[in-house]
């Protein structure tokens, strides 16, 4: 399997080559040449197989350059009840007929980002080890990929964690996960701005190849296709467990801010997943419901970017969209560098014209928006109905979900956090703190190691030059 860059680089790398890479040289994401087939027997032969070695079948079809064995031995070390909680590793919680939510925060950070980081991790120390190499990565966070990514590469040979994160826009919980942690290999920068100032910060020094090759800079944002890849396991092991049999369709909901989790179900039903839809939620963050209903992509500047109570979502430059529209364009490079490159440097925004625009149903995508209003009720109403105590993010999904079921096709709706990480709005919704996992009750208390910097890219540089 070979890869090529959404931009037009038409360089074609092997998996490990743009494992450690993150962004191609020309700006763009990576995607597979093509994607993989699942055909019927396939998909029959995969659905009693347990998650780690169902990751194992996906992930070997677009890794190549790892010896079978040493892959199937990195996801069995990966995907354990030990370390998610349950065998299943993604069960779900039925709702109501026909409504569930797939379990995905049953992991260390108690966040979907769990179930990729704590691949990538194996992954990266497998491959730096291989190479006799070290690497540094570079990442942004608006709430959770930050702290998957950070215990994920705690400890980790050869590994340093530079992590970005919009100063004073996340949770007490989720700051305290990552500031708390005193790994000598770990390092938190609060920038005084917002996701999309860190987002664009890392994407700046990705992009100054010469700086990226002498620090040997990597990412482990969704920008990472590994990251994204070993997300599309679960809408696989989701569907297994919601249907009987290959003939049934399944919905999928998702709350999503930089694309990168649903992107993942968009690969899994380019690969062949009988997906009905695959349901986008957002929310007052609206820009990609904006995009489905109008075929309008416009992304807001930080004083655009509403501080919401579903804080990692707060995201106004989806990151993996272009890979979506990449497909959408019939993988025309030159379009997209135009589209994504000087079109939004120029404008802020561009328009899909009626033909691009109708193609987007053959895709599957519908989407919806929630407010802090639809939350506190959305949590209400889980509460009530379910006897269930869902996170900010998981309402936004629900609240879109229910909006859109269809007769005969279930719906999952993807759990993003456990409550816990976004205690005050749910006792405002409820009047209930949510519980915690032992050891986390006092976590806000931990003493806290973080480096506070302005919007600046050379003093992000300056930093990492002095901690390397």
């Amino acid at each position: 399997m070979k890869y090529l860059s959404t931009r037009g680089d038409k360089t074609e790398r092997r998996f490990c080559e743009i494992l450690l890479e993150g962004l191609a040289p020309d700006g763009g994401l990576y995607l597979p040449v093509s994607y993989p087939k699942i055909d019927a027997a396939t998909l029959t032969r995969w659905r009693g197989l347990a998650y780690a070695d169902l990751a194992f079948e996906i992930l070997s079809l677009y890794i190549d350059d790892i010896p079978a064995e040493d892959l199937r031995a990195i996801t069995r070390r990966t995907y354990t009840a030990e370390v998610f909680g349950t065998t299943e590793i993604t069960p779900l919680k039925p709702l109501a007929p026909g409504l569930a939510l797939q379990a995905l925060s049953n992991g260390p950070t108690l966040a979907f980002k769990d179930m990729a980081m704590q691949l990538l991790g194996q992954l990266f120390e497998y491959e730096l080890g291989r190479r006799g190499e070290t690497l540094n990565i570079l990442g942004a966070t608006s709430g959770d990929t930050g702290s998957a990514a950070e215990y994920a590469m705690r400890g980790k040979a050869g590994v340093k964690v530079f992590m970005l994160s919009p100063h004073g826009r996340m949770s007490p919980f989720q700051q305290a996960q990552m500031f708390s942690l005193q790994d000598a290999n770990i390092h938190n920068i609060a920038i005084e701005g917002v996701f999309d100032d860190c987002q664009d910060i890392v994407k700046a020094v990705s992009n100054d190849l010469e700086f990226k090759r002498k620090y040997r800079i990597g990412t482990v944002n969704s920008i990472n296709w590994a990251r994204l890849l070993a997300q599309v396991v679960y809408y696989f092991a989701g569907y297994f467990q919601a249907t009987r049999s290959n003939e049934e369709k399944l919905s999928f909901t998702v709350p999503s801010g930089n694309f990168g989790n649903v992107c993942a179900g968009h690969v899994a039903r380019m690969m062949g997943l009988p997906i009905a839809h695959l349901v986008v939620a957002t929310n007052e963050n609206d820009v990609l419901d904006e995009f489905f209903r109008t075929g309008v992509y416009r992304v807001r500047g930080s004083a655009e970017t509403h501080e919401t109570s579903s804080p990692s979502m707060d995201i106004s430059k989806a990151s993996n969209f272009e890979r979506f529209v990449f497909d959408l364009l019939g993988r025309d490079g030159a379009q997209l560098k135009q589209m994504f490159g000087a079109g939004l440097a120029e404008k802020g925004r561009f328009e899909l014209n009626a033909e691009q625009f109708a193609a987007i149903q053959g895709y599957g995508f519908v989407s919806g928006s929630s407010s802090h209003a639809d939350r506190l009720a959305t949590i209400r109403q889980a509460y009530k109905d379910y006897g269930l105590i869902i996170d900010t993010h998981t309402a936004d999904g629900l609240k879109v979900a229910l909006q859109n079921l269809q007769p005969g096709i279930p719906m999952l709706v993807l759990e993003t956090a456990l409550p816990a990480k976004f205690a005050a709005t749910i006792v405002e919704a409820i009047g209930v703190e949510p519980s915690r996992p032992a050891g986390l009750e006092a976590i806000e208390a931990l003493p806290k190691r973080v480096t506070v910097m302005p919007v600046d890219v050379a003093a992000v540089k300056a930093f990492v030059q002095a901690h390397v």
